[in-house]
């Protein structure tokens, strides 16, 4: 055992040098939010290296190039003077696999020069697949093949057939299960015929590499420690091939935090990091609790929130941080009233000293972000949409937008070009044509009755699309811009279930926006708003490295970062936990970790808020979510002032009321 120049115990709290210093074998540690989790795996490494593990000899999987790039970047600071980190194995899943792939291809019947298809080279591949059996007319009956490629995803990465995952994840393709079983076998042919290979089938094959009994002993023998970083993040492939990289030795160290599994959507499954201690019975298990990040405050809330799960390993986060202010909790009348307070409360924490780069405002899903966006920019708030485009800017929404703008102007040539280029049947050329002809009119009544000489196909197309435009001139004048909106929905949402793999998401939001609409009965009103909303955004890109920009973000894309002050926003009863989410299994429980990751991204000031009403129009009233109504609500405070167990009440005009409990609410 070699002298280390490191003293381990004074770089590292208990917790943390505990870890460090263990014995080899199964080791799991529970890392909470804020607790230090790199600096203990590198500092592990660094250890391993210190008591006779040849560097070239240990593995350290993570899960994103960026945290491989960071893990990589502290551990050659870490062990300079002692060769740096090149001689170890680290890197992500995926190219830790194209590393052994290149290496043992033959074993497997590959090339060694096969190419790595991207994610849009895999879609063109499977929409050819997809012509040899839809054929060549266009429809909208089919999904498309970027949704194709999710469902074929998700399927190989949970371990499950395509129909089990259909019925799991994707309910409304169950009638297209035996079409897309057929072009995932093209899919395959097509691969395997040029020479190449998806970034699923990376893990896939280093899988059948370690699976085989005669090519195990080749692969495993390479590395004496295995290190995997955000366990709680790994798929069913990557869950069998850690099991089985460490199956002989057992000398193999996970790092995760059960209560942070949120990404069910993509695979990850929780049941790994559970399992962990029973799929390796001589497991000690370590829990990382010390927080370097929050406040006792909003820890308290946290441990308060994921208490109530029941699949989880226990833990309990503090901190040494002195005591600040409580989390505020925030009821307003409506999303126009929530919306108008965050943006005055982002500006009074500016005017306090707050850079704006330090303030996050998360939700749980897109759509959410709209009335705040219109707000910031009345204010002119700089902000950024972190993972995502900004509202106004989304192709969805510029699309019902067309709708809208057609029914108000039928001359407006743009809209007419952007919402006929959706219709099957029709390219450019054919757009082109019709709009030549149907911009003469001076009515919409009347383009829509213009007689065009087309294709079969591109007639159709033309025929749908008036079908589509006559309905909302029936409420033009008497509903609401919202109503209108609502109209042209369902026909719209056809073409998005079969263009978008993220289709729901996108429905969502135009629901939203419908919510938003109904607070406009002139038409012309809304689109001049709806206009200058896409003036800010542009404006915003040109301003963008010109200073400080409040964060916008959902919860999924905020994990792993934090801020000085974060708003959680919109945490009713009809939208965190989603409603889609309740109906899967184990949804209730995964919201919920979703909720606590939302509140430990939080450094000092942690504000709740949800509207009562989703509009000035809305029939039904929103309830605190669930996850609110469970805390104790001493945890909660109105403002710094009040009370123990005060709620805010945003008025009409801004003043502030305190309501009564969340029990009598």
């Amino acid at each position: 055992m070699s002298s280390s120049p490191i003293q381990y115990a004074d770089e590292l709290n208990a917790q943390q040098l505990a870890v460090v210093e263990s014995k080899p074998g199964p080791a799991l540690v529970l890392a909470g939010a804020g607790s230090g989790k790199t600096r203990t795996l590198i500092y592990r490494l660094s250890w391993l290296i210190d008591h006779g593990f040849a560097k070239d000899r240990i593995l350290l999987l993570t899960f994103t190039n960026k945290a491989a790039k960071e893990m990589m970047s502290r551990a050659e600071q870490l062990l300079s003077g002692r060769g740096g980190s090149k001689a170890f194995w680290g890197g992500t899943f995926h190219s830790t696999a194209n590393r052994i792939l290149r290496k043992y291809s033959k074993l497997l019947g590959l090339k060694h020069n096969f190419t790595i298809l991207d994610t849009d080279d895999s879609q063109s591949l499977i929409k050819a697949a997809m012509r040899e059996f839809a054929g060549s007319k266009p429809t909208v009956k089919k999904p498309s093949p970027a949704l194709v490629h999710d469902v074929i995803s998700f399927s190989r990465n949970s371990g499950q057939p395509i129909d089990k995952a259909i019925e799991l994840k994707y309910p409304e393709l169950v009638k297209e299960i035996e079409f897309i079983e057929k072009v995932a076998t093209e899919f395959e042919r097509k691969k395997r015929a040029s020479g190449s290979l998806d970034f699923d089938d990376l893990l896939i094959f280093w899988l059948k590499l370690l699976q085989n009994p005669q090519w195990r002993p080749i692969i495993t023998k390479q590395w004496d420690y295995i290190l995997v970083d955000e366990y709680q993040d790994t798929n069913w492939i990557q869950d069998q091939i850690v099991r089985l990289l460490a199956d002989e030795h057992h000398n193999i160290l996970v790092v995760g935090d059960d209560a942070q599994s949120i990404y069910s959507f993509r695979a990850a499954q929780i049941e790994n990091i559970l399992q962990f201690p029973k799929q390796f019975p001589d497991t000690t298990i370590f829990r990382l609790e010390r927080n370097y990040r929050s406040t006792p405050e909003i820890l308290e809330l946290a441990n308060e929130v994921i208490e109530k799960n029941t699949k989880q390993f226990r833990k309990k986060l503090f901190t040494q941080e002195e005591s600040f202010t409580k989390p505020e909790l925030v009821v307003a009348q409506d999303t126009t009233q929530e919306a108008r307070w965050i943006a005055e409360q982002i500006l009074a924490l500016e005017n306090d000293g707050v850079d704006l780069a330090n303030i996050a405002v998360l939700f749980r899903a897109a759509h959410h972000s709209q009335e705040l966006e219109l707000q910031l920019n009345k204010r002119s708030i700089p902000y950024e949409m972190r993972g995502g485009l900004k509202f106004f800017e989304r192709a969805h929404i510029k699309d019902i937008l067309s709708y809208v703008r057609l029914i108000a102007n039928s001359q407006d040539e743009a809209a007419w070009l952007r919402i006929l280029l959706l219709q099957p049947g029709i390219g450019d050329v054919a757009a082109q044509k019709i709009v030549r002809q149907v911009t003469v009119a001076d009515t919409l009544e009347r383009a829509l009755n213009t007689s065009v000489s087309l294709s079969a196909q591109a007639s159709a197309g033309w025929q749908g699309l008036a079908k589509h435009l006559v309905k909302g001139l029936v409420v033009q004048k008497d509903f609401t811009v919202g109503a209108l909106i609502r109209l042209l929905l369902p026909d719209y949402a056809q073409y998005l279930s079969a263009a978008y793999a993220d289709y729901r998401q996108r429905i969502d939001d135009l629901e939203q926006f419908a919510a938003f609409a109904d607070n406009y009965e002139d038409l012309l009103e809304f689109l001049a708003e709806m206009s200058l909303q896409e003036s800010f955004a542009l404006r915003g890109k040109a301003d963008v490295h010109q200073g400080s920009m409040v964060v916008l973000s959902t919860v999924h894309q905020a994990k792993g970062l934090e801020w000085h002050a974060v708003f959680i926003m919109n945490v009713s009863d009809k939208s965190f936990p989603h409603p889609r989410a309740m109906r899967e299994p184990g949804g209730i429980e995964e919201e919920r970790r979703l909720f606590y990751v939302a509140i430990t991204r939080a450094k000092r000031r942690l504000y709740l808020s949800y509207p009562i009403s989703g509009s000035s129009y809305a029939l039904s009233l929103n309830q605190p979510s669930d996850f609110i109504r469970e805390i104790n609500q001493k945890l909660l405070s109105g403002d710094n002032f009040s009370q123990e167990g005060d709620i805010i009440q945003i008025g009409s005009d801004g003043e502030r009321s305190f309501l009564p409990s969340i029990d009598q609410l």
